[in-house]
């Protein structure tokens, strides 16, 4: 895993200036210390450059680059590929060949876009994220109750996997018994897609497999739960179908499980390394969502992509139509430009609006619920452990694909 990608030819209008050797997936640096890495970058490396690396991409840390791009979809869309690209690309496909279901609307600009994430809006608004706080208390607490006895677990495995996974499955309306199932789904997902594009596909249609026969048993029977939901919703007058089902699971599986386990693993990394700070908030419990927050931007971990729609100028420099850009939104939230002393851990900072959920049309649909998960989760690990540490034997380790994510993280409070 830490060979560096083969490197790709410069492009003519790159100047060499722009140019930094960096491999966003297997940078032995960010797999050590991902943020202190990222901070490395902004430094050596500037605010927007390019890489040969991972087929040749832009890399954008800077909160301005990130911002501008985020929010112009005209210059730099979600769409992989041209419309008519694509269409090419279907119509060589064997009429056999399964159906790969779309993270709608995730791969979509607007209008597009907003028409296929309004069915979605109001299951993840905040009212609808503040009723699930007591299940998601009694849940972290059965997760705590499992290990508490032993002195140390691996944090990821232990607690930031089941309890996301948990309330996907009950949200979702799939039998919670099928745990060991979609935990082990997520792992195969991370893994294989991590690899190569194909691979991501291929794991996009087994995603949509394990819960059709939920999502058709819907459609004639409906739950109180997100796929009944969606099978009453029409867009644009028109009934939905089973194609379209499938987009939205593989959207809600892939957004509502990595970005919330990795999320909690950065924030009980951060008080695992700073016991002050576990005394102060429990001392203080009002102050954990200050904390969360802080702790969201001092750790953003996502790193959306987008592809230039026609040559254009970001950050100073010349992009052209079809080229890769790499939104690194860690180093957007550690910019000394948007945020003084960025590498400084402070509840009190004047300026809180991070933009680790993103920007723009694009900004997460579930950060509402993910708030919610997180702040749950700081207070019952507070409220019920000692102080904990990390585990001085077992350090934590990481992956790095579009998202920097934990492979463990082995704490101590024995």
């Amino acid at each position: 895993m830490n060979a560096m990608s083969p490197a790709a030819p410069i492009p003519s209008h790159i100047p060499p200036e722009a140019v930094y050797d960096f491999d966003m997936r297997h940078d032995a640096g960010l797999l050590a210390d991902p943020h202190k890495r990222v901070s490395e970058l902004l430094r050596d490396a500037g605010p927007l450059f390019w890489t040969p690396r991972n087929g040749g991409r832009w890399i954008a840390l800077g909160h301005p680059e990130i911002f501008e791009a985020s929010r112009d979809p005209e210059r730099f869309t979600s769409t992989f590929v041209p419309k008519e690209q694509m269409a090419a690309l279907m119509a060589m496909m064997p009429k056999d060949a399964a159906r790969i279901p779309q993270a709608t609307p995730i791969t979509m600009d607007p209008p597009e876009h907003t028409k296929y994430r309004a069915p979605l809006q109001k299951t993840f608004s905040p009212r609808a994220a503040v009723s699930r706080i007591e299940e998601i208390r009694s849940l972290a607490d059965e997760l705590i109750d499992n290990v508490i006895d032993q002195g140390h677990c691996d944090f990821l495995s232990a607690i930031a996997e089941p309890l996301p996974v948990t309330v996907f499955l009950r949200m979702m309306g799939l039998p919670t018994s099928r745990l060991a199932e979609f935990r082990d789904l997520v792992h195969e997902f991370l893994a294989k897609t991590l690899e190569n594009q194909m691979n991501g596909a291929s794991m996009s249609r087994k995603v949509a497999d394990a819960m059709l026969p939920d999502i058709l048993a819907r459609k004639d029977n409906p739950q109180d739960d997100i796929i009944s939901l969606l099978w009453a919703t029409q867009i644009d007058g028109e009934p939905m179908t089973v194609e379209l089902m499938e987009d939205y699971a593989v959207l809600l599986f892939i957004a509502g499980l990595d970005t919330v386990i990795n999320g909690m693993g950065f924030g009980i990394r951060h008080l695992a390394q700073h016991p002050e700070l576990q005394a102060e908030l429990r001392a203080n419990p009002e102050r954990i969502p200050d904390a969360a927050e802080e702790m969201l931007r001092r750790y953003s971990f996502t790193m959306p992509m987008r592809r230039v729609v026609k040559d254009t100028e970001l950050g100073g420099l010349q992009l052209k139509e079809n080229e890769w850009v790499v939104l690194f939104i860690p180093g957007a939230d550690l910019d000394p430009r948007e945020f003084p002393d960025p590498e400084k851990f402070d509840m009190n900072r004047e300026n809180k609006v991070h933009i680790a959920f993103g920007a723009g049309v694009h900004r997460c649909l579930g950060a509402h619920l993910a708030r919610v998960e997180l702040q749950v989760l700081y207070q019952q690990i507070l409220k019920r452990l000692p102080e904990f540490r990390l585990d001085p034997d077992q350090p934590a380790t990481f992956h790095s694909g579009n998202i920097i994510a934990f492979d463990s993280l082995p704490i101590r409070w024995d």
